[in-house]
């Protein structure tokens, strides 16, 4: 069982589903079972993963003293992820995410005051101390563990989500700490080889993915100086995106973490992420360690 901290955002999600964009205006749509909400959030997600493949998980981040927050706890502690390390914020974040039938979606995302915030050190320090890889997700309140987490030594983790330039201000400090780096292709289309010749030459992550929904996903392996296209296995149950690319990460994290290759390692990644999608919510859909083996098993390879 490997050890695995997260620190990100976690927030009370209310998925909508749309006939389709741009959405015509009408005072009132009687959408019957197509609105839902549900605790979620990056690190929730990736919390609600990781245990779900059987890590011990440890989650930081800040929930207010409100439903949403009591909500968000019930959830982490039926699913095994300790509430330990979860600082009182004030209020919970929100999100509301509008999505169709293509997967196409449009978020709506409350941070609250979070990116204001810096997570405590010394909890931090405490949390950290017998892990194996730290997730640390690109929200402002987990910067300042970046400079810590290096200086103990450990692995760090890091998706920056959507991206258009490596000079990028605000990502910088997560690209150039990051061990493993994961991204989406969905500000780089069809220019996925040379963003990421671009990265591996200006950063020095010992794996980067970027993940390219039904075109599969891209990866650089510094160790072979070798770039591999894993196919993305093919759903054709698709209900909602939401969520993919973080049942892409963790997976991949969980595997990697655990001394499997790099290649194999994102290859369960995919066939992880896309059961992910049959499901609405971000934080469901998540296969155990065994369910998982068997689904890539019976693949159409």
């Amino acid at each position: 069982m490997s050890k695995i901290l997260v620190c990100g955002l976690v927030n009370m999600e209310t998925t909508v589903k749309v006939k389709s964009f741009p959405l015509e205006y009408i005072p009132i749509d009687y959408n019957f079972f197509g609105v839902n909400s549900y605790p979620a959030g990056v690190g929730l997600n990736l919390s609600l993963a990781f245990s779900s493949l059987s890590d011990e998980v440890k989650l930081l981040s800040m929930v207010g003293d409100d439903s949403a927050g009591e909500m968000v706890k019930s959830v982490l502690t039926k699913n095994n992820v300790s509430i330990d390390y979860l600082c009182d914020s004030g209020n919970t974040a929100q999100s509301v995410v509008l999505y169709d039938d293509s997967g196409r979606r449009r978020i709506f995302c409350d941070l609250k005051d979070f990116q204001q915030k810096s997570f405590d050190e010394e909890l931090f320090e405490k949390a950290a101390q017998d892990c194996d890889t730290l997730c640390l997700c690109n929200i402002n309140f987990s910067r300042n563990l970046l400079k810590l987490g290096k200086s103990m030594g450990k692995r760090i983790a890091c998706d920056v989500h959507t991206l258009s330039d490596i000079d990028d201000e605000y990502n910088f400090d997560y690209m150039n700490s990051a061990d493993i780096l994961f991204l989406s292709n969905e500000n780089i289309v069809d220019r996925e080889d040379v963003f990421l010749n671009l990265l591996k030459d200006k950063f020095r992550s010992e794996i980067i993915v970027i993940g390219m929904g039904k075109k599969g996903s891209l990866m650089y392996v510094r160790a072979d100086e070798k770039i591999y296209h894993c196919d993305a296995v093919y759903n054709d149950n698709v209900v909602n995106t939401v969520g993919a690319g973080d049942a892409l990460f963790s997976s991949f994290v969980h595997f990697y973490t655990k001394g499997i290759d790099p290649y194999l390692s994102l290859m369960y990644a995919s066939a992880f992420a896309s059961y992910k999608i049959s499901f609405d919510g971000a934080a469901k859909g998540f296969l155990s360690t065994d369910e998982l083996l068997d689904f890539y098993k019976n693949l159409d390879k």
